[in-house]
C-alpha cells in the first residue's frame, strides 16, 4: 500500500512523496538533532569592534558557572580574536554564541592573558575550531602543566555538573617578548610582561582604537591578587603608565577611559603592602604580625578584601624579606 501510493505520487515530485512517507511511517529516530545553542553572554561594544563581557565580583560557584572575569573579543575586517574565555566550558560556549550573534567572520585567534582558571577554562569551547591559533605567554605552558590538574579538581568541587566538559587547553603559539597579529585592517600588539600579577601575563593593544586589554595586570573594584611578584607588578605598572591609551579593559571591573588614572587605586594598594611590610621587617616582626595588620587601611576600598589580602601579605612578605 505504501509503495503503490508513493509511486502514484512520484509524478508530482519527490518532495510530495517524501512528505507522504513521513506521515505514514512517522519521524526517524536515528538522526541526532542539532545541538541547542546556549544563551549568548551579555556583551558591550566599548569601542568599534571591541566587545566585552563583564564577570561578576564573586568567587566561582555552580550558580555563576565560573563567570567572574572580564572576557570578550575583537572583530577585524577579516577575522576575530577572542580574549580569554571564562571559567568553564559552558561559559566558553556562551561566549562563542555571543561572537556568532555579532559576526560570522572566522575566529582565527584565541588569546589567553594568563593562567588563572577564571580566564582560560572556556578554551574547550574554541579548541576544535578549524584553523584557530591559541596564543599565550611563553611561560603559560609550564604554569598549566604545574597547576592544571589542581585547577580542574577545584573547579569540579566548586561547580559540580556545571564544570562538565571543562579541560586544560594549552597555547599553540607562544609570545616571548612581543608580537603582532592582523585581523584584517586591525593590528593587535601582544606583549609578554615580566613577572607581575603572575609570571605569564600577556597584554593586548588594539592600534585602531587605542584600547589596552590588560587581563589581571589591572584589577578595579575587586581586591588585586598577587600570584607573581609585588615589586615586579609595581615595575610593570610604572611602564604601562607611559602608553598612549584611549580606554583600558581590566581583568575585573569596569572598562574605563580614565588613563593612566585607572592604575592609581591598585598601585596605591600594592605600595601600601610594600611599605607596611618593610616597616615590620625593619622592626624584626614576623609574617604572622604582618597578616594581622598590613593593608587594613584599604579594607573598605575593595571588594572581597578578606578573601585575598591575607594571601597577598604572605606572598609579598616572603618576597620582601629577601631584599
Amino acid at each position: 500500500m505504501k509503495k503503490r501510493l508513493v509511486q502514484d505520487l512520484a509524478s508530482r515530485g519527490w518532495a510530495i512523496a517524501a512528505a507522504v512517507l513521513l506521515l505514514l511511517t512517522g519521524p526517524s529516530t536515528g538522526a541526532a538533532s542539532p545541538p541547542e545553542m546556549p544563551e549568548p553572554l551579555s556583551i558591550e561594544e566599548v569601542a568599534p569592534g571591541i566587545f566585552v563581557h563583564r564577570g561578576a565580583h564573586e568567587e566561582a560557584t555552580a550558580d555563576n558557572h565560573g563567570d567572574i572575569a572580564n572576557i570578550g573579543f575583537i572583530v577585524g575586517d577579516e577575522a576575530v580574536a577572542v580574549i580569554d574565555t571564562g571559567g568553564s566550558a559552558l561559559e566558553g560556549q556562551r561566549l562563542l554564541a555571543a561572537v556568532r550573534s555579532v559576526t560570522d567572520r572566522p575566529i582565527r585567534y584565541l588569546i589567553n592573558t594568563h593562567v588563572h582558571p577564571d580566564h582560560i577554562f572556556g578554551n574547550a569551547a574554541f579548541a576544535e575550531i578549524s584553523g584557530i591559533t591559541i596564543i599565550g605567554h611563553a611561560k603559560l605552558p609550564r604554569a598549566l602543566a604545574g597547576r592544571g590538574t589542581y585547577y580542574l579538581d577545584n573547579l569540579t568541587e566548586r561547580l559540580g555538573e556545571a564544570a562538565t566538559g571543562t579541560r586544560v587547553v594549552a597555547p599553540t603559539l607562544l609570545v616571548h617578548d612581543r608580537t603582532e597579529i592582523d585581523l584584517g585592517g586591525r593590528v593587535l600588539r601582544l606583549v609578554a610582561h615580566p613577572t607581575a600579577h603572575t609570571d605569564n601575563d600577556l597584554s593586548i593593544y588594539d592600534q585602531r582604537t587605542a584600547t589596552l586589554w590588560l587581563g589581571d595586570l589591572l584589577f578595579m573594584e575587586r581586591t588585586p591578587a598577587i600570584d607573581g611578584s609585588l615589586m615586579g607588578w609595581l615595575r610593570v605598572t610604572a611602564e604601562l603608565r607611559h602608553l598612549e591609551v584611549a580606554r583600558v579593559v581590566p581583568g575585573h571591573g569596569p572598562v574605563t577611559a580614565d588613563w593612566p588614572g585607572a592604575l592609581d587605586a591598585q598601585e596605591r594598594y600594592l605600595r601600601t603592602l610594600r611599605d607596611e611590610i618593610r616597616d615590620i621587617l625593619a622592626a624584626g616582626g614576623r609574617m604572622e604580625d604582618a597578616v594581622q595588620t598590613v593593608g587594613r587601611s584599604e579594607r573598605e576600598k575593595w571588594l572581597l578584601f578578606d578573601d585575598y589580602n591575607g594571601r597577598n601579605v604572605v606572598t609579598a612578605f616572603a618576597e620582601l624579606e629577601w631584599e
